[in-house]
């Protein structure tokens, strides 16, 4: 059974409303969002090519990759259109006493 492990990224103000923040753990890279709508997270690489998304330019709940100007739906991680076509992983998000952390799936317990 897969279980959630909560990471903190940063203090809430550390991200404005409409930017993007890299967040890396365990050689991956994501990207945490402050939208006008929450903060949400996703997979930190586009799904085209391999650019950050946290170079790229947040428009309200949407992402635009800085490579080819492909844009994604930031809390669904779904592609807009060409030239992404593949949608991007979306990571849970909570934001406890001031700070934001990405919820990732941990060490795999084993029932008996």
């Amino acid at each position: 059974m897969q279980i959630i492990e909560w990471h903190r990224v940063c203090a809430c103000e550390d991200i404005d409303e409409e930017d993007v923040r890299e967040f890396q753990h365990e050689g991956n890279l994501y990207a945490v969002y402050h939208t006008p709508t929450g903060f949400y997270a996703t997979a930190g690489v586009c799904t085209h090519e391999t650019a950050r998304l946290a170079d790229g330019f947040v428009f309200g709940d949407v992402i635009e990759c800085p490579m080819h100007m492909g844009r994604f739906d930031i809390p669904s991680g779904k592609a807009q259109g060409a030239p992404v076509c593949v949608n991007l992983t979306v990571h849970p998000v909570k934001t406890d006493n001031g700070a934001v952390f990405i919820g990732l799936e941990g060490r795999r317990s084993h029932e008996r």
